[in-house]
């Protein structure tokens, strides 16, 4: 069972396991009215490849575990990753579900990441491809998903996803990724919340210096680290350092500054479900597309302190920081706060 979204990865995807011998049907899942769209593309997709379609309207459980969350977490002060919440607890689950209604072995994606089996346990690496690597974006995914979990495009390069797709004559082989957050097509996130929860109250900047330095928006149109579209002039580059939604200021910091060395973890999990020591190296990535950085964790429960070998400039809370020994995704939390 492949989700499948009408895009060209997952198009590939489809016919790479057909390919492999698999007897292939597709899902996509309706998760919003911003969605109407993936449907309709998934229709023609499905169509062009000659399997079989599900449509499964996922509205209810999107909104109350996606899009709640987000706009809780951005009236909080804190900038979330939807994709990351919506993996383990929407998309993956919807896709088991009607693999275990069409009584399908196995599901798939178009998600470039690797896997490996071994000793009974299915591990979570990085792609072939590190340019495109997605392992971050499903760190929380479990045994119960991952043991069935296949992954064709693990090793491929994103042009030789296309070159296929054009071979097969596919009108989504030269269709533009996807930039933008599913359900907020324009990507105005402030004007989405305000739309539902109404406008966010107006408050001070505060200087580095730790004085009143100019009025924002509202806290929601901001996020830790922005550099642009402050609306002040302080006659030198200054960034957002911190948030603080209980008395509505958002505190800045001079460019080249206010570097980091701790970052501090909540809801830390481990896709493979083995224990973890409790202190141990790793490399942590902080951002989808960063490099990761070199650091000594330190892990109690569900929290974890990840001290960084080198200074790494502020991340906002609310970010995932997920963990790697080599190229093995070994854990990840969400980021509650740094120093």
């Amino acid at each position: 069972m492949v989700a499948l979204s009408g895009g060209v990865d997952s198009s590939v995807c489809v016919h790479l396991l057909r390919e492999q011998g698999y007897d292939v049907s597709g899902v996509v899942l309706k998760m919003s009215p911003a969605h109407a769209d993936t449907v309709a593309a998934a229709e023609d997709a499905a169509a062009a490849l000659g399997i079989p379609l599900f449509v499964k309207d996922m509205e209810e459980a999107f909104e109350r575990q996606v899009v709640d969350y987000f706009m809780a977490e951005y009236k909080a002060g804190r900038t979330p990753n939807p994709c990351i919440r919506c993996n383990p607890t929407v998309k993956f689950r919807a896709l088991l579900e009607t693999a275990e209604e069409q009584d399908c072995a196995w599901i798939a994606t178009g998600h470039y990441a690797g896997l490996e089996r071994r000793g009974g346990v299915t591990f979570l690496k990085k792609a072939g491809c590190l340019k495109r690597d997605q392992s971050y974006m499903l760190y929380r995914l479990g045994q119960d998903v991952l043991f069935r979990l296949l992954l064709p495009l693990a090793s491929m390069e994103k042009t030789e996803v296309r070159a296929v797709a054009e071979r097969l004559g596919l009108s989504c082989a030269n269709k533009p990724d996807s930039q933008e957050i599913c359900f907020i097509p324009d990507n105005d996130y402030a004007g989405f919340i305000e739309r539902r929860l109404g406008s966010s109250p107006a408050g001070d900047f505060i200087s580095p210096d730790g004085v009143s330095c100019g009025r924002h928006r509202g806290i929601l149109h901001y996020t830790v680290g922005q550099r642009k579209g402050l609306g002040i002039a302080l006659g030198e580059p200054v960034f957002i350092r911190e948030i603080d939604p209980a008395d509505n200021r958002i505190y800045l910091a001079r460019a080249g500054g206010d570097l980091i060395s701790k970052v501090y973890l909540e809801d830390f999990t481990v896709p493979t479900g083995l224990p973890l020591p409790a202190h141990f190296t790793a490399g942590v990535k902080l951002r989808s597309v960063a490099q990761p950085a070199e650091a000594v964790v330190e892990r109690k429960g569900q929290r974890a302190t990840v001290t960084l070998k080198e200074p790494y400039r502020v991340v906002a809370k609310g970010q995932s920081a997920v963990l790697y020994d080599g190229d093995t995704v070994l854990g990840g939390g969400i980021i509650a706060g740094s120093e």
